[in-house]
């Protein structure tokens, strides 16, 4: 009942500011793509017979930003999103993610949102601060902003931009070096990226979000494939995460909105997601067209039901689902 109240003072706060609630077909071309991203596919068969590929979307992000293109400015959505290979505390194969979009205004205001919704949260929970397990969160506190290159200097003793070329290109072996230098592990095909993800998981996310929020922000280029690069850098890009308790809530972005350039990430992505596990999939056509038309616009997702754990204190995301996956 909790997470009902939250959503429905979320639904409140978001109609007050004048954005459209929109319900994005689950059913998609592409399921996104991101590399370590993966889909639930199924078939959808036509009045001819004939099956087509079909899968379950692991976020409405393509369908929304064709209603941006199609005139919309401030959308939001509920949906239940669908990722393959993930079940633990913190992940179920099927939740729910609250994405939302501004046209027209910078990826800073969304930080001030989701502080917001975090606050909403917890009030509506009774709750004075955001908890899980032994860690504790204070939303009504000013939150901390660090860039990632600050975070992993600050928590790993890694010097992070060093390994990243003036072009937004990587040096997988400068980073190994500073991994060697820490004593973290590493496998010798490592690429720069899992280096990378091996060093936020392992010395980094845990100290974010302690006693208040964290917004980790400037994300390499590299490890943001729909996001724009930050002007006059192009080693990094307009995206940010927020971690409360060491958890991550949520992962917004300046908006790419260059089809081209687009196209050239989504492929470089699948063409890691086909060297690791052996499989690509599809480009979504339309959503390239649709960019072409998108405006300037700022993007956000958020795991709603992470927020409703933290704010009711509930130890895994199945407490807070009404009906769990079996």
């Amino acid at each position: 009942m909790t997470r009902n109240r939250i959503q429905a003072a979320i639904r409140g706060w978001l109609a007050g500011e004048g954005f459209t609630e929109v319900d994005p077909a689950a059913l998609a071309i592409s399921p996104g793509n991101e590399a370590h991203l993966h889909g639930f596919a199924t078939q959808a068969i036509g009045n001819d017979g004939q099956p087509r590929p079909m899968y379950l979307h692991t976020s409405p992000e393509f369908a929304m930003k064709k209603l941006l293109a199609a005139g919309e400015t401030r959308i939001h959505a509920f949906s239940h999103v669908w990722r393959n290979r993930e079940r633990g505390p913190l992940h179920s194969p099927e939740f729910t993610m609250l994405e939302w979009y501004r046209v027209g205004e910078g990826y800073e205001v969304l930080m001030q949102d989701t502080m917001a919704f975090l606050r909403l949260a917890a009030r509506e929970a009774g709750a004075g601060s955001l908890r899980f397990r032994d860690r504790t969160c204070d939303p009504f506190a000013e939150p901390e902003r660090l860039s990632v290159a600050e975070a992993f200097r600050l928590h790993a003793g890694v010097d992070l931009l060093g390994s990243i070329r003036a072009d937004g290109t990587t040096d997988a072996a400068r980073l190994a070096g500073e991994l060697d230098r820490i004593g973290l592990r590493r496998a010798p095909d490592d690429t720069w990226s899992d280096m990378l993800s091996r060093v936020l998981s392992e010395k980094v996310e845990p100290q974010l979000g302690q006693g208040r929020v964290t917004i980790l922000d400037h994300y390499p280029a590299a490890e943001a494939a729909l996001a724009r690069k930050v002007p006059g850098d192009a080693r990094v890009a307009e995206r940010f995460e927020v971690y409360a308790c060491g958890v991550e809530l949520a992962n917004g972005f300046g908006e790419l909105t260059d089809p081209t350039e687009q196209r050239l990430r989504f492929q470089a992505e699948m063409a890691e997601k086909s060297r690791v596990y052996g499989e690509t999939y599809p480009l979504d056509e339309d959503f390239l067209a649709a960019l072409a038309l998108m405006p300037p616009a700022a993007g956000i997702a958020m795991g709603f039901d992470r927020v409703v754990m933290l704010a009711t204190g509930a130890p895994r995301i199945d407490d807070v689902l009404w009906t769990p996956v079996p």
